[in-house]
């Protein structure tokens, strides 16, 4: 995973004004739908954490052609107990934050773990479309993020359904091998 940062502002800020756009054409076409075939399972990492997913959202047929998983990670300021609950529901509001970003095609959206961390796995076309996305939603996720808590891996070739069936898949793959927030291994 080397160096991460968020993208230039003016150059992060374009990009999710241009996914905004892109969503809307989608949304009215009835192009993106909730699934609802992973809800409730729980992701293990490799950290002792855990996390429930609450919500899968498809683009199509929600499977890329350059496959590639991106896992994101971050904590909300301020949100503790109840609230979790409160940001589950309003966060359906943010869809239009990536799904219009180019190369999107699925995204499972993980509650809190543990230690407050939120998650999403998604499937992305394109590893260089995932890392400018993961680079872009940086300057979205730093308006509410804990400054030090947002990151992201991108697992080249991987399909992100893969890599939750064989998360042996993955090692070896990140550039930081040292991690292991992100590194998923298994079901619970």
């Amino acid at each position: 995973m080397g160096v991460q940062k968020a993208l230039a502002p003016g150059e992060a800020w374009r990009g999710v004004a241009a996914c905004f756009l892109s969503t809307l054409p989608l949304l009215a076409r009835h192009q993106v739908r909730l699934s609802e075939e992973r809800l409730g399972t729980r992701l293990r990492f490799a950290d002792g954490t855990s996390a429930r997913v609450y919500r899968e959202t498809r683009l199509g047929s929600g499977l890329a052609k350059d496959p590639c998983t991106l896992v994101v990670t971050f904590r909300l300021r301020l949100v503790r107990g109840p609230a979790h609950a409160l940001f589950r529901a309003e966060s359906l509001l943010n869809t239009p934050l990536f799904v219009g970003f180019p190369g999107f095609t699925s995204k499972l959206w993980l509650a809190h773990d543990e230690r407050g961390r939120y998650r999403g796995v998604y499937e992305w076309d394109g590893p260089e479309r995932a890392e400018h996305y993961a680079r872009s939603l940086w300057r979205v996720l730093a308006l509410v993020g804990v400054p030090g808590s947002i990151g992201y891996a991108v697992l080249p070739g991987l399909r992100r359904d893969d890599v939750l069936a064989d998360p042996g898949l993955a090692d070896g793959l990140a550039r930081d091998d040292a991690a292991t927030w992100w590194r998923v291994r298994g079901t619970v």
